[in-house]
């Protein structure tokens, strides 16, 4: 296997790039801020609904979740802040993205591991818009991992736990290293979470944030932090600076919490997180 060597390796800070942190205008309007579409599933509903918050609070100017049929109710009786719209296993994603203008993609969260995730996933890299994946839409292509892979040839961002990363990826060594390895093979910004998350991106370039709390142990995290990736990603920042501004949001939300956090606590701490920064 090719070796790729890191260009420039860096501790995550708001210095490397808050100057291109979203900024709102006389001129910023729910359109210019991004239209983003998440592919929600049910029962498991909650993890989309956590990153649509979370995408909302962090700037985005709308939010549509996807979601079977029924399953809407329970989406929308919960998101006032979000259109729900009711997707058949035979509607065409990209006649959505098409119709709504879509500015970028998540799919992931809650969506079950299946042969219709995998398809979706397949679908929605054929968008032309960027594309965040993250839990069931990366653990579906365990048993094909080249299949997903081969797949991506445009702006694709992929957020795996080691667990997940181990399902796709046969590589050893130091995490930073299997993160450069990653996003090479993928053709994708890869950020590999944990207590230390490391954001690798095809150039070599590598950030590694080592803020995060234990308090981020929790079940639901990972979805906020997607949907703050592709929230940042859908307002004009690039897949890379996006990852590192939101992990950086996201465990730094998660220290003025302190104990007892769960996943629900901090979409709406972000406000207070994008204060600090950009007042």
């Amino acid at each position: 296997m090719t070796t790729v060597k890191s260009l420039d390796t860096k501790i995550n800070s708001s210095s490397l790039w808050i100057d291109r942190l979203p900024y709102l205008t006389t001129e910023s309007h729910k359109y210019s801020r991004g239209h983003i579409l998440i592919i929600g599933g049910f029962p498991m509903a909650g993890a989309a609904r956590l990153a649509a918050r979370a995408a909302m609070r962090v700037g985005s100017g709308m939010v549509t979740v996807a979601v079977p049929p029924h399953g809407v109710n329970a989406y929308a009786s919960a998101m006032e802040y979000a259109i729900v719209l009711p997707l058949l296993e035979t509607d065409s994603i990209i006649d959505i993205v098409r119709q709504r203008k879509i500015s970028a993609i998540l799919l992931g969260p809650g969506l079950g591991v299946s042969d219709l995730t995998r398809s979706r996933v397949l679908e929605v890299l054929q968008c032309g818009v960027p594309v965040v994946l993250d839990a069931d839409a990366l653990t579906s292509f365990s048993n094909d991992p080249n299949k997903l892979f081969e797949s991506i040839s445009g702006t694709c961002v992929i957020t795996p736990h080691e667990g997940e990363f181990s399902r796709l990826f046969n590589l050893d060594g130091p995490k930073s290293e299997k993160a450069l390895q990653a996003a090479h093979i993928s053709h994708s910004v890869v950020v590999l979470k944990g207590s230390s998350t490391v954001i690798a991106s095809t150039d070599g370039s590598l950030i590694v944030n080592d803020i995060a709390p234990a308090t981020l142990a929790t079940a639901g995290t990972g979805d906020v932090l997607a949907g703050m990736i592709v929230g940042l990603i859908a307002q004009g920042m690039t897949p890379f600076d996006s990852a590192a501004a939101a992990t950086w949001m996201h465990a730094e939300a998660a220290r003025l919490f302190g104990i007892g956090l769960i996943a629900q606590d901090l979409p709406d701490l972000i406000p207070q997180v994008l204060k600090k920064l950009l007042v």
